[in-house]
């Protein structure tokens, strides 16, 4: 049962959004369509990315084709600049607005977020769907044992400060300030990576980056199922990415996996490596990425030395975030 997300295609890095002057947004939106759409149409072809349609005293599209999109673009900011350029760009992909939009099948992951499952703390949860229909899950074992969070997906992703609000209102406790929540709500998910001090460290680092970046920053989800088969298991089947290490949910519905590889993804219990294990790693990884996920491995021996490996996350972080 896929029971969290749905698919899409992966793309190019983004700019960070602040880099972006509104003008280089609007010369990627105007060349795309400058070298996709001809003059005939695109008067329309603007009208359907609701744009404002010709004047009549206005020169047709066809003197000037990049001057025609770009005067209907002068007045948007940089926010709707970047929903046009994402609905152009799934129209007409280029290179440029790729890079601009910059996230995985463009728009990210399709479909909405409906089951977000995490930080189990003691037995796996036992998932059956309730109402296939309408793709409602219910929790029918272990429930206790797991957090699921409720509540709609912003524009923006999951946030920190958004987490805690949701940990606030549901935890049965009383909390004089954000911070003491957000400190309780760290340590509840700590405790679901107990016996892995290598998630633990990660795990860490990254929340170092709240005290100077603040609670806006997206959260670091661990921890996450993302799909539960009990016919599979009950036949002695493989099943294939059943939980993922750490999610972050980004803006644009940009979805990014963290995977932190032991010994035991490639290698036998004796320590002979396991080249079927492997394959299925990967062939695991190929289904996420073409389903609209980044997807990022991170090497047991990388957390061996913790002081250089805290500098390695750092800049990770910094470029992905």
């Amino acid at each position: 049962m896929d029971a969290m997300f749905g698919g899409g295609a992966p793309a190019p890095p983004a700019l960070p959004a602040t880099t972006l002057s509104r003008a280089v947004v609007r010369d990627a939106i105007a060349d795309a369509l400058w070298q996709h759409v001809s003059a005939g149409e695109l008067a329309d072809i603007c009208v359907s990315y609701g744009l404002e349609p010709q004047t009549p005293d206005e020169d047709p599209p066809m003197s000037s084709k990049r001057s025609y999109v770009k005067r209907r673009l002068r007045s948007l900011s940089r926010e709707a600049l970047l929903d046009v350029a994402r609905s152009v760009h799934e129209d007409y992909p280029t290179p440029t607005l790729a890079q601009l939009v910059g996230s995985p099948g463009y728009r990210g992951v399709d479909g909405e977020l409906k089951n977000l499952i995490f930080a189990a703390n003691g037995p796996k949860p036992k998932i059956v769907f309730s109402d296939a229909i309408n793709n409602t899950i219910d929790i029918v074992e272990n429930g206790d044992y797991c957090l699921v969070y409720d509540r709609s997906l912003a524009e923006n992703g999951l946030t920190w400060r958004e987490l805690v609000s949701w940990w606030s209102s549901q935890a049965g406790k009383t909390y004089a300030c954000e911070r003491d929540a957000a400190v309780d709500l760290y340590e509840r998910l700590r405790v679901s990576m107990d016996g892995n001090g290598a998630e633990q460290f990660l795990f860490g680092e990254y929340c170092k980056r709240y005290g100077t970046d603040g609670f806006d920053q997206p959260a670091l989800i661990p921890q996450v199922y993302l799909h539960y088969d009990p016919y599979t298991r009950r036949t002695g089947g493989t099943l294939l990415r059943q939980r993922m290490d750490f999610l972050l949910l980004l803006p644009a519905r940009r979805r990014v996996v963290l995977e932190l590889d032991g010994v035991q993804h490639y290698a036998h219990d004796d320590g002979r490596a396991d080249p079927r294990r492997y394959a299925r790693m990967v062939a695991a990884d190929r289904e996420l990425q073409l389903a609209g996920y980044e997807v990022h491995h991170f090497g047991g021996q990388e957390f061996v030395d913790r002081q250089a490996a805290s500098a390695k996350l750092a800049d990770f972080f910094t470029h992905l975030i």
